[in-house]
């Protein structure tokens, strides 16, 4: 069956200290300062078992003869050594002492700098002063810098990273600062801290094609465990393109507990939940595949990722990076609940996968998805009451929900009715008598597997023209010929008005006919209608953001379906007021 196939497959040795469903990976058998997966035949270790000369992980049959460093580079794009006597990032005189010597702006150096290291951000002030402050924010993060040192959270990681995802100027700064610590380092922990900075960089942003060959050698020539995952990410990154925000604390955590890979726990709507590696380049549609394929659904189309933090459930864009929306979002709670400065809290959050879009969902078609997916998503709609439904089609789909849920208990069926049966149909007969009635519809299915009676539900449903509906109870405001409370059930046909008590269909707003729409956090208005004649739907729900987003997604896959067609495209807008 569709669900034990599915059985977690993750290693005894995961572990992970960050929100519920996110898992790491060490690899128990690795020698204490060891990361990632070592290919056979590779030695890592820091005793010398390669020649003196010879380092690297490097392509085969490349050997340097010592590590590449920046001192070339630096002749040609770094600043004076010396500087300016006036100096300083505080405005002050310069820090007293004898001046570096020529090599030190390519070197190790626990000093802090007085300006950026290229040459080409002098002129640019707060660029200088930004550079500056990354510079003392790498000195804290690998231990070098006197002071409050912290390595918890994302405080440091956010100083270092969260300029250059901004300005495209500052990323070849960053990246020579932390190859300038990682050259001829004495000290072994700066140094691992060091290269976990590199490693979080190459799956951030690219440095320019100026600095990319010296970049390439200075990882190939080193020895380091991570060196070849560091330039695996920095392909990939240049291939998928930047991200947007500064790492999340999972991959901050990640690879200061020494491992590349991150497994990240996702759950799905029949109440299991499997473990999945997520890069940092790993992209919202990029997880959706693999899931699909893993769970060997037929189509992943449809399908999308959600973040449940708190009583929010909010849809992961398709191209948005996973990491980068998680961010995001968790950034978006911490403003939003006005917390005071200092480290960034640890939001607990959980990623869940499940069908957003029923535009082709056809039950039988795809076995697998109606197993796990269709059936239980579509489950709670029907007991709450949302779809007009006879007594005759409550008792034959009570029958298959309780062959799904209580086939091999037995239990009495009037113990658990609400769990069976629409809330608004449970009094319309006796608790005998709807026992009588699902009985009988039960006796005539007799044989039939819990997984069949999960695509028998979704048949029956399937007729109803609120099939695969998102539902919204809302109050309008703008129309007095419609009652205050409706239920809107939004799905592929549009925007359906719904009379709460009896379930009529009151309006049905077509995807075609809306021009403009707009959501709050308490309010969702539409325009619908067309140039010579329109008229507008305000409604006040909670909700508002789910029904912008699900319209956006819907409206998207009209103007998609009409594009791959070559027909006219009508332009829509969504607004945020």
């Amino acid at each position: 069956m569709g669900v034990q196939v599915r059985e977690q497959k993750v290693p005894p040795q995961m572990y992970g200290p960050g929100p519920p469903g996110v898992l790491h990976e060490r690899d128990q058998k690795m020698p204490p300062q060891m990361y990632g997966q070592v290919p056979p035949g590779v030695l890592h270790e820091r005793d010398q078992k390669m020649p003196p000369q010879m380092y690297g992980p490097g392509p085969p049959g490349v050997l340097y003869e010592r590590p590449h460093t920046l001192r070339d580079y630096g002749q040609d794009h770094f600043r004076s050594p010396r500087g300016s006597p006036k100096s300083s990032v505080s405005g002050g005189p310069a820090m007293l002492g004898p001046r570096p010597g020529p090599g030190a702006l390519w070197r190790f150096s626990p000093v802090p700098i007085q300006q950026p290291l290229l040459r080409r951000l002098l002129n640019k002030e707060e660029l200088a002063v930004q550079a500056v402050l990354i510079y003392q924010g790498i000195l804290r993060y690998m231990g070098d810098m006197p002071g409050r040192q912290s390595r918890v959270g994302i405080e440091l990681t956010d100083l270092i990273f969260d300029g250059p995802l901004k300005q495209e100027i500052l990323r070849d700064e960053v990246y020579c600062q932390v190859m300038k610590q990682l050259t001829e380092n004495p000290l072994r922990p700066s140094e691992e801290r060091g290269w976990e900075l590199m490693w979080i960089a190459t799956g951030l942003f690219n440095c320019s094609q100026t600095l990319m060959k010296d970049l390439t050698q200075f990882i190939h020539s080193r020895r380091h465990p991570i060196a070849m995952d560091c330039l695996k990410r920095l392909q990939r990154t240049a291939r998928g393109g930047q991200r947007r925000h500064p790492p999340h604390h999972v991959e901050v955590e990640a690879i200061q507990h020494k491992t590349t890979q991150i497994y990240h726990k996702v759950y799905f709507p029949d109440e299991t939940d499997e473990a999945f590696v997520v890069k940092s380049s790993t992209r919202a549609a990029d997880l959706v595949r693999t899931i699909a394929g893993r769970l060997k659904m037929k189509s992943h189309e449809g399908f999308s990722l959600f973040i449940k933090m708190g009583d929010k459930v909010i849809s992961i864009p398709e191209g948005d990076f996973f990491f980068d929306f998680v961010r995001h979002v968790t950034d978006w709670a911490r403003k939003g609940r006005a917390l005071p400065e200092g480290p960034s809290p640890k939001f607990t959050y959980q990623v869940f996968f499940m069908r957003k879009l029923w535009s082709s969902t056809v039950p039988g078609k795809d076995r697998q998805a109606d197993i796990i997916f269709h059936f239980h998503q579509e489950l709670p709609k029907l007991l709450r009451g949302y779809h007009q439904c006879t007594r005759e089609e409550a008792a034959i789909l009570a029958a298959l929900i309780y062959r799904v849920k209580h086939a091999e208990t037995k239990v009495d069926i009037a113990s658990v009715l609400k769990s069976l049966l629409p809330a608004d149909l449970i009094k319309s007969l006796s608790s005998y008598e709807w026992k009588k009635e699902i009985a009988r519809a039960y006796n005539k299915d007799s044989g039939m597997s819990p997984d069949e009676a999960k695509i028998a539900f979704l048949k029956v449903i399937y007729r109803w023209p609120t099939y695969g509906s998102a539902f919204f109870e809302v109050t309008q405001v703008s129309d007095p010929n419609l009652p205050a409370g409706l239920l809107v059930a939004l799905n592929k046909q549009g925007l359906n008005l719904i009379q709460p008590d009896t379930k009529d269909m009151l309006a049905t707003l077509p995807l075609s006919h809306i021009m403009h729409w707009a959501s709050s956090p308490s309010s969702f208005c539409l325009t619908v209608g067309d140039s010579a004649s329109f008229s507008k739907l305000a409604l006040e729900t909670p909700l508002a953001y789910k029904m912008d987003d699900l319209l956006t997604s819907y409206i998207a896959l009209v103007l998609a379906s009409q594009d791959s067609k070559k027909q006219p495209v009508v332009h829509r807008e969504s607004k945020k007021i």
